[in-house]
């Protein structure tokens, strides 16, 4: 009997996904012929007005000018993903902005990611079988992000197909309703349409894996990212419209002041961590954009402040690239404890994560060896038994401190955010917490958005950073590297590796780390 619920359910399921997507079909073909317009993701290769060409400030001018700058209209507090992302989005505006980091940009969270840029194949999962439209809008929005960011920096970003490999013959119609509903919620913006292969020809592709039982595989595609580069990348590009983009400064203290008989937050403290020397920067508007330590310059602006962040450590490991093929990625969608984990190829190796478990928020995480073990076993089950899975072949492994968000106002404290959350205090500092790296963008214009409504401020633009070309990317094509091959004899792949991390940048890099002198 409770086998015969279970093929219920399953059958339920299949059919639940397949009417999704026959009725998505038929809507995205209607909507194909409709479309006479170009992507809004595509990006435009013209440099913005304000774009500073030629060398950037060094340290010493933008702490000059953080230091002497009468009044910023916006500060961002944070060089992270979402911060960075921020403090562009407020300058193409044109608000004059500062951005500022304890550490260095992307040294945090923002780098320890899994590498891909993403819908979420497991949230829309849930959002079908669950008729949870926010899901489902979620997933949306993520696929739309992800084609805009491919399009802005498509030297640090790329398609990357997936496969998902199946040991069930039920399993087959479920994930490839799965998997085409997916196609299907990225609509114009789809990367390449997924596919159906039968047992040879997957371990034709992935030849690493475990034989036995093996029906075939579905292969689908997201976006793969260099996540550290990206971030600086965004921190780069607000420089260059003109924002005071500063790391180690430590922001030690948030200021007040009163306006209209109201406490109103106007700057902050800040101490250079590379001389010790503190300052006072003053801002129309502040933003706490700081991840996991959201809720400590939450409680600078009130002790009463109530604790949103739910702290989660993600863990990756590297593997030697014998793990698995240069250019194919796997997806485990069930792990013995119900979590996912990817398996990709990585710059040369094959990274292999993520796990999510409680944790407290420290500034330099460490992955514990349970974690590793358990990123281990996972592997083995794909795995063929040729190959060995030994803890020696592990080369590095970190974590990364995911700061989950819990809406401080609804009352259920173990209901945790699906998505990011924007919260004024009364003082209106401006904190943006959660949502992940592909939506980074949409949140730093909700953020923005929200911050000129209550702070009042007076932007010259409307938000124009979809399509936004970033810092390296205008003049890149994926020939590029030829060029340092010719122009300066170097190795192929050292030439592959530096387009790919600077872009059209990559030629002045090697110039100035042959002279000394400075970019």
């Amino acid at each position: 009997m409770r086998r015969f619920r279970r093929l219920v359910s399953r059958v339920a399921a299949v059919g639940a996904v397949g009417a999704v997507v026959a009725a998505g079909v038929t809507y995205w073909k209607v909507q194909d012929l409709q479309r006479a317009t170009l992507s809004a993701a595509q990006a435009s290769c013209d440099k913005p007005a304000g774009w500073r060409d030629g060398p950037l400030p060094s340290r010493e001018e933008q702490l000059k000018a953080l230091q002497e700058t009468i009044e910023f209209d916006m500060l961002v507090i944070g060089g992270g993903a979402t911060g960075a992302g921020v403090a562009l989005d407020a300058q193409s505006r044109g608000l004059k902005t500062a951005l500022v980091e304890m550490y260095d940009f992307s040294s945090g969270t923002s780098s320890r990611s899994t590498k891909l840029i993403h819908g979420g194949v497991r949230y829309l999962q849930k959002a079908i079988l669950g008729f949870d439209v926010e899901q489902y809008k979620m997933v949306k929005e993520a696929l739309s992000e992800r084609a805009n960011l491919l399009a802005i920096a498509p030297h640090l970003s790329y398609p990357l197909p997936i496969m998902l490999p199946v040991y069930k013959l039920w399993q087959i119609p479920y994930f490839w309703g799965g998997i085409k509903a997916y196609d299907f919620v990225a609509g114009s913006e789809l990367l390449k349409p997924s596919y159906f292969l039968n047992k040879t020809k997957a371990l034709e592709l992935f030849p690493m894996l475990k034989r036995d039982a093996l029906c075939g595989a579905l292969v689908y595609y997201d976006g793969q990212q260099n996540d550290a580069r990206m971030n600086v990348a965004l921190a780069l590009t607000s420089a260059r419209l003109g924002a005071a983009v500063l790391n180690h400064v430590q922001v030690t203290q948030l200021i007040h002041k009163e306006e209209d008989g109201v406490k109103r937050v106007a700057g902050a403290i800040c101490r250079d961590r590379m001389t010790g020397k503190e300052f006072t920067v003053r801002a129309k508007c502040v933003v706490n954009a700081t991840g996991p330590f959201t809720d400590d310059v939450r409680r600078m602006d009130s002790e009463e402040a109530r604790k949103i962040v739910q702290p989660s450590s993600g863990v990756h490991i590297i593997l030697p690239d014998y793990y698995s093929p240069q250019n194919m990625g796997l997806l485990d969608p069930q792990t013995s404890d119900g979590r996912v984990i990817f398996f990709l190829p990585w710059l040369g190796h094959t990274m292999a994560g993520t796990t999510d478990s409680p944790c407290g928020v420290t500034h330099h995480p460490e992955p514990t060896e349970e974690d590793i073990q358990f990123i281990l076993q996972e592997v083995r089950t794909y795995l063929s038994p040729d190959v060995r899975v030994r803890r020696g072949d592990v080369l590095s492994a970190w974590s990364g401190i995911r700061p989950l968000v819990l809406d401080p106002s609804k009352t259920n404290t173990q209901s945790l955010a699906r998505n990011h959350l924007i919260i004024v205090s009364d003082s209106n500092l401006v904190t943006i917490a959660g949502g992940k790296w592909t939506t980074y963008r949409h949140m730093a214009e909700e953020t923005v958005d929200k911050a000129v409504e209550v702070c009042r401020l007076k932007t010259t633009h409307a938000c124009s950073t979809r399509g936004l070309m970033l810092e390296g990317g205008h003049n890149w094509t994926p020939l590029s590297f030829i060029r340092l091959v010719q122009d300066f004899g170097m190795d192929t792949e050292v030439a592959r590796h530096l387009s790919s991390a600077f872009g059209d940048r990559a030629g002045k890099v090697v110039k100035v780390s042959r002279s000394g002198g400075g970019v």
